[in-house]
C-alpha cells in the first residue's frame, strides 16, 4: 500500500498548480523508495525509464504541422465539409468518431486519434459545424459543450478500446497488479473480458451522445429566437 503514496503526491501537486514534471518526478522518485529501493537506485530507474521512452518527445513534431494547417484554414474546410451532410448532428458525428476510435483503438492503432492531432483541429470543428449549420450562430457556452463531449469521446473510446489490444502497456500493468495481490490471469483473459466492458462503454456513452442533440435542440430553442432578435435590431435604422 505505500507504494501508493506516489497517487498522492501527483494529486496533491496538481491541486496546489506546482509544475507538473516536478510532480511526476517527485511522484516517481516518492513510489519507489517507498518500494523499498534507495535514493540512488530510484534516480538511476528514473533516468533509465527517461532515457528508454525519449522517443515519446517526437509528439511535439506533429503540433507545429498541426498549427500550419489551423492557419491554412483546416478547421473552416472541416466546418464545411460536414455542413453538406444535411442529416449530420452533433451527436450523431461524435457518435461515430467513437466508434470508428474504438474499433482502432482495439486492433492497436491508438495513435490515429487524439486531443492534439485529430479532435481540436477536425472533429471539434466538424461537430460545432453540424450545430450550426442547424441553429444558427451558438453562444460560446454551447461551443465550450460541444468541444469537452468531443474531448469526452476521444478519451472514453480510447480507454476502453485499448485493452482489447493484447499488446498493449495497460495489460500488463492489470496483469502485474492482479499477481501482486495473488491473482494469475493470462492477458488473453484481460482482452476477452476488456470486450464486454467496451460494448458498455459504447452503449452508455452513445446514449449520452444521443442525448447531446436533444439537449442542443432545447437550449438552442429558446436562444435562436433573441438572437434572432438582436440581429435585426442591429440591422434597423437609428433616427
Amino acid at each position: 500500500m505505500l507504494t501508493l503514496l506516489g497517487v498522492a503526491v501527483v494529486v496533491v501537486g496538481f491541486v496546489a498548480r506546482i509544475h507538473p514534471l516536478l510532480v511526476v518526478a517527485a511522484a516517481a522518485i516518492v513510489t519507489s523508495l517507498s518500494a523499498g529501493m534507495s535514493p540512488i537506485q530510484a534516480i538511476s530507474a528514473l533516468g533509465k525509464a527517461f532515457n528508454d521512452n525519449r522517443y515519446v518527445s517526437l509528439v511535439w513534431l506533429v503540433l507545429p504541422v498541426i498549427g500550419l494547417l489551423e492557419r491554412s484554414g483546416l478547421q473552416e474546410r472541416a466546418r464545411a465539409l460536414v455542413a453538406r451532410v444535411k442529416t449530420a448532428t452533433t451527436g450523431r458525428l461524435l457518435l461515430v468518431y467513437f466508434v470508428i476510435r474504438q474499433l482502432t483503438a482495439a486492433l492497436g492503432l491508438t495513435s490515429l486519434g487524439g486531443h492534439a492531432q485529430m479532435v481540436r483541429p477536425l472533429i471539434a470543428p466538424m461537430a460545432e459545424g453540424a450545430a450550426e449549420n442547424r441553429y444558427g450562430p451558438l453562444p460560446d457556452r454551447t461551443r465550450w459543450l460541444i468541444r469537452a463531449s468531443a474531448a469526452a469521446a476521444d478519451n472514453v473510446a480510447l480507454f476502453f478500446g485499448e485493452d482489447i489490444f493484447l499488446a498493449i502497456a495497460s495489460i500488463l500493468l492489470i496483469k502485474g497488479f492482479l499477481e501482486q495481490n495473488g491473482i494469475l490471469v493470462e492477458p488473453l483473459q484481460v482482452s476477452i473480458w476488456a470486450i464486454p466492458t467496451a460494448i458498455l462503454a459504447l452503449l452508455v456513452h452513445g446514449t449520452r451522445l444521443l442525448l447531446l442533440d436533444r439537449r442542443l435542440r432545447r437550449e438552442l430553442a429558446r436562444v435562436a429566437p433573441a438572437t434572432h432578435a438582436a440581429h435585426e435590431d442591429a440591422g434597423e435604422p437609428r433616427g
